[in-house]
């Protein structure tokens, strides 16, 4: 008996990470992952499998990424999209569910990736689980001296976690910088064609050590060069990152824009 072919799908999600161990599945700890793939069991009465654009840590939240699965060629993408958002809890969303070709990767076929990290020097209840809360903002002007170095490397080994399974250290970075947004807000944003695990909180920990004034802007040359995640500052708490934008290679990306255009 011939199995019933399957068509490749996307899925574009949005999550507030607070009650999640991060994305990927994990003995004991709750994940977005497995709370995403039971619900589409349940509806698909398949076992479901997604693979993501990018694994996000405890405790990190994701404004917009993406995850494939296989499903029927026949999937009503506007009901399940429809029935995720009812059955999943109020922190996660299903933005769009979306037909693509067959072999289309979210995680291998995309092309860059940005993050955002938000630091507050205020009390505020709405960003208290959104934002790094500091006695006072770092200055802005070395910490963007500092990030500019980052152009300068590839290789970013001081920023990632030791225990990871990666071949190769090696970063392209398109995009490092920060901004203020009004009186009591700083926003980081990087965009690269991939990241290592705890990379960016180290690299916004180290910086704002920086714009402390606890290190100079140029040990950023000294501590990449070191290739060991001693050289760098403490990783910045995870409630403050934000994974918001995934792209991909221009077939794909046309057709997400495609889809956009009409759910935004």
């Amino acid at each position: 008996m011939e199995k019933t072919p399957k068509t490749r799908y996307f899925i574009s999600l949005a999550y507030h990470g607070a009650a999640y161990h991060g994305w990927q599945r994990q003995p004991g700890a709750i994940s977005v992952q497995e709370a995403v793939e039971e619900r589409m069991r349940l509806l698909l009465r398949q076992n479901i499998c997604l693979v993501t654009a990018g694994r996000t840590d405890a405790g990190v939240h994701a404004r917009k990424t993406f995850a494939h699965f296989d499903g029927p060629p026949d999937l009503d993408t506007d009901w399940l999209t429809h029935r995720l958002n009812s059955f999943l809890p109020a922190d996660i969303a299903v933005r769009y569910v979306l037909p693509m070709p067959a072999g289309a990767h979210a995680r291998y076929d995309a092309v860059q990736r940005t993050y955002n990290y938000h630091i507050i020097d205020c009390k505020d209840p709405f960003l208290s689980d959104r934002a790094w809360r500091l006695p006072a903002l770092p200055d802005v002007e070395r910490m963007n001296r500092a990030a500019e170095i980052l152009f300068q490397y590839k290789d970013f080994q001081s920023f990632s976690k030791v225990k990871t399974d990666v071949k190769t250290f090696l970063c392209r970075i398109d995009e490092a910088k920060w901004e203020r947004r009004g009186k009591h807000e700083l926003v980081f944003r990087i965009s690269a064609d991939r990241f290592l695990r705890g990379m960016v909180r180290a690299l916004v920990g180290t910086m704002v050590e920086i714009g402390q004034g606890k290190r100079e802007v140029g040990d950023m040359h000294r501590i990449l060069q070191a290739r060991d995640r001693r050289a760098a500052g403490p990783a910045a708490p995870a409630k403050g990152l934000f994974l918001t934008d995934v792209r991909y290679k221009p077939q794909l990306q046309s057709l997400i824009e495609g889809v956009e255009g009409n759910v935004e």
